[in-house]
């Protein structure tokens, strides 16, 4: 695979502006924008051009006026917004509707999720497209623009099981934090990133037994000096899984390996082992899943059967909750838009190992070690 050699401009002071367009998301029950009208008022202070598609904002509670006021100008299709824009500001990946919209030497700054969706890669490869993505970018701490939607997810993922474990939809009958004299739920939370944590915490919240389990120790050791006992750690190997998956009333799946796809750790003879109407919730599934038989669902209809179990793999969740999430993914991606806006992308890259970890596609190669086709 052929590795692209940022090149490294002149360094002097290079003033540059920059056309960035922001169009309405058009993933099934994606009501989550790009931009809010604080972020693009911040653009606009510093010279750009801000295109947001009429409409875009108001399933996250931003009206077209809010934009106005903030200096953006309203266009009234995606066709204008990305014909226009030099840079298109997304949340989730393109879809199929929006390919014949890319253009070669758009840059493109969104969650791409590559390594569970070969078809957007071909079309990004095919249009020449400079695509950087949301979920590869890094920090000295983590994945500092994958983080704020783990954090929803991961909440979202106990408080979504918690209402398909109740019998009317199907689920076991098991109140998650029982009542005197019953046990509550068993929780088992796979994966002890971000994501895993934020389903653990609000387990333990709701009054659940809750065991985590990831392979790193060190983290099970920060998590057990944080929660206490109250937390049940289990070091992931497959009898582990097995064992505690068997016990389990609901299973999330949080496991991550940064651009590439998830490891199918549950294991389709791990579910058959479970309690009918026990759930599953695999945050992983915007990387292909990490259960046996996870296959990507909607918000309209979110859950399937497997073996008697619920499987919920619903792949854009925060989507769920807009305003929220909104908020806080412009609150990460904002600097990163400001940055590559201002210095334009290939300095930006060369200025930025970190955000340089995000090119996933450009001048139809493929740059991200973990992409494949």
């Amino acid at each position: 695979m052929a590795r692209h050699r940022i090149a490294t401009p002149s360094s002097e002071e290079i003033v540059r502006t920059m056309i960035v367009g922001c169009p309405t998301e058009v993933k099934t029950n994606e009501a989550r924008v790009a931009l809010t009208p604080a972020g693009a008022r911040e653009l606009k202070k510093k010279g750009h051009t801000v295109l947001v598609q009429s409409g875009a904002g108001v399933a996250s509670g931003f009206d077209d006026t809010a934009y106005e006021n903030a200096g953006a100008t309203l266009v009234d299709s995606a066709k204008q917004v990305w014909e226009q824009s030099e840079m298109i500001v997304k949340v989730k990946e393109p879809q199929e509707s929006e390919f014949p919209l890319m253009r070669p030497g758009l840059i493109l700054f969104t969650y791409l999720h590559l390594a569970a969706e070969p078809e957007v890669t071909r079309a990004l490869l095919e249009r020449n497209i400079t695509a950087i993505a949301y979920e590869t970018v890094t920090s000295d701490h983590g994945l500092p623009l994958l983080a704020p939607m783990s954090e929803v997810a991961g909440k979202l993922a106990t408080q979504v099981g918690a209402y398909h474990l109740m019998s009317p939809i199907g689920g076991s009958g098991i109140l998650m934090g029982g009542v005197p004299g019953t046990l509550p739920a068993n929780v088992v939370v796979i994966g002890a990133g971000i994501a895993g944590e934020n389903a653990a915490k609000v387990a333990l919240g709701m009054g659940a037994k809750v065991t985590i389990v990831d392979i790193n120790l060190q983290r099970l050791r920060q998590l057990t000096s944080q929660y206490g006992s109250q937390l049940k750690t289990l070091a992931s190997n497959e009898l582990n899984i097995a064992t505690a998956v068997r016990d389990a009333d609901l299973v999330i799946g949080s496991v991550l390996i940064p651009g590439a796809a998830a490891p199918k750790l549950v294991t389709k003879e791990m579910i058959e082992t479970m309690r009918d109407g026990s759930v599953l919730v695999d945050i992983a599934i915007d990387q292909g899943g990490c259960f046996e038989g996870s296959h990507p669902t909607t918000h309209d209809d979110p859950v399937f059967d497997l073996a008697g179990k619920r499987m919920y793999c619903v792949s854009n969740m925060p989507g769920a909750v807009p305003r929220t999430s909104t908020e806080a993914l412009t609150n990460a991606t904002l600097p990163f838009v400001l940055t590559i806006a201002n210095k334009g992308w290939e300095q930006a890259l060369a200025d930025d190992p970190h955000l340089a970890r995000g090119l996933n596609t450009h001048n139809g190669e493929i740059t991200c070690p973990q992409v494949t086709l």
